[in-house]
């Protein structure tokens, strides 16, 4: 997932502003309207919908879901809040009691950040390493492309970049959900994105 440091650094790229805002006004009209909640931690909640969604996959979310997507939240929130009420936590139950209204806004945020800090068109023409051994082959793709593409891809499912590089079993339906926000997000014909799904194996 991003950093604070990373969300703050996006927010303040004016169209990702101006987006925030809009959907934040939306969002806080439709489902709380006593939510305070600062753009910077909007823009996190956003950032949380694919997580959000892979949780909600097998049509049910685990205590162990909520616990790992509210560590997820409160890594990306501005400031501290060990002893108090994190918003992005707070308004992310929001978003999982009605997440078919809220999926496509946000999915279209998040791919407004992603055109706004790299060249899609430049991820097209790395073509993949063509290793044998799939997690070589990622590893090599990944060097090909922004470092910024790494972390929009460590927000499918995983808690950070450094747990692309591995084998994972996953059911069918998670397998299908994470083709769906790849194509949400509009990077399924994107070479090193085809070799992040071939390091994971369906039950």
């Amino acid at each position: 997932m991003f950093s604070e440091n990373e969300i703050a650094t996006m927010v303040e790229i004016p169209e990702v502003m101006e987006a925030t805002i809009a959907v934040r006004k939306e969002f806080i009209e439709n489902e709380v309207s006593m939510l305070e909640i600062s753009e910077h931690d909007f823009l996190s909640l956003i950032m949380m919908t694919p997580a959000i969604g892979m949780a909600l996959a097998n049509g049910s979310m685990s205590l162990f879901e909520e616990l790992a997507l509210n560590k997820l939240a409160r890594k990306m929130s501005k400031g501290g809040y060990f002893l108090k009420v994190d918003p992005v936590a707070h308004a992310m139950k929001y978003v999982m009691k009605n997440f078919d209204r809220w999926e496509g806004p946000f999915y279209n945020v998040i791919n407004l950040c992603m055109n706004s800090t790299f060249d899609r068109k430049k991820l097209l023409e790395v073509r993949s390493c063509g290793i044998e051994d799939p997690i070589k082959c990622l590893a090599r793709d990944l060097m090909e492309v922004p470092y910024i593409f790494v972390r929009f891809l460590s927000i499918l499912i995983l808690n950070d970049e450094s747990d692309i590089l591995g084998h994972r079993s996953i059911s069918r339906v998670e397998f299908d959900k994470i083709k769906d926000v790849g194509n949400k997000m509009n990077i399924s014909e994107v070479p090193a994105f085809k070799s992040f799904l071939n390091t994971f194996e369906v039950k």
